[in-house]
């Protein structure tokens, strides 16, 4: 191969190569911009079905569409209260009923249901039996949660059973992700339920990148 056959074969590699960079950079924006509308959407949705309860539920809506319960447990149990089987009851459906919506549930990676606490245990308890122990407290208090949602005799729920079998699942996370209220860990606020949507990507851009070097 010649001086000049080499120069030009590099040449159209290096702009085969440009050209893939670019398509991925506008594939990822396209993907980001999917990613933003699905949570701005799903947030505008929770909002306009729960923001009239979240006061009287002692909960709250983030912006990341995350529904988050404060402390509904007795300290060191995983009994859900009657009060918040009361509050279960009333959101659960209509939650359900939010995320299988059509322009939702294709959009819908998983839901977590997770368990947190606050940190430590008794002053006789390491550090180390501490998480432990707050662990299994959290794991428990996610189960129990999920199964009550899971089993309520509501049409939203009995419809969706096989869906809720798939995408809904139960963390137990203890103090390792705590809530921080001006700069300073909310003890009150970590001992929570959480309800996450994680999202995916929207399936109009689940086709893969063009391969150039075919």
């Amino acid at each position: 191969m010649n001086k000049s056959a080499s120069m030009g074969l590099a040449d159209m590699m290096s702009a085969l190569m440009m050209t893939f960079m670019f398509i991925s950079i506008a594939f990822l924006a396209q993907l980001e911009q999917s990613h933003m509308t699905f949570t701005k959407e799903m947030n505008t949705a929770l909002h306009d079905e729960f923001d009239q309860d979240m006061v009287r539920w002692k909960a709250e809506i983030t912006d990341d569409n995350v529904v988050r319960f404060r402390a509904p447990f007795l300290v060191g149990s995983t009994t859900i209260p009657d009060d918040f089987k009361g509050v279960l009851n009333e959101f659960c459906p209509r939650y359900i009923k939010v995320l299988v919506q059509d322009e939702f549930i294709d959009g819908i990676q998983e839901v977590k249901v997770e368990g947190h606490t606050s940190k430590g245990w008794n002053k006789n308890t390491s550090p180390e039996n501490s998480f432990i122990n707050n662990i299994e407290l959290s794991q428990q208090r996610a189960i129990n949660v999920l199964s009550f949602c899971y089993l309520l005799e509501d049409p939203q729920i009995t419809r969706k059973r096989e869906w809720l079998e798939k995408y809904f699942h139960a963390n137990g996370l203890a103090s390792s992700k705590p809530v921080y209220i001006d700069g300073h860990i909310s003890t009150e606020i970590s001992r929570r339920v959480d309800f996450m949507i994680v999202p995916k990507l929207n399936r109009e851009f689940n086709a893969e990148v063009p391969n150039l070097h075919n």
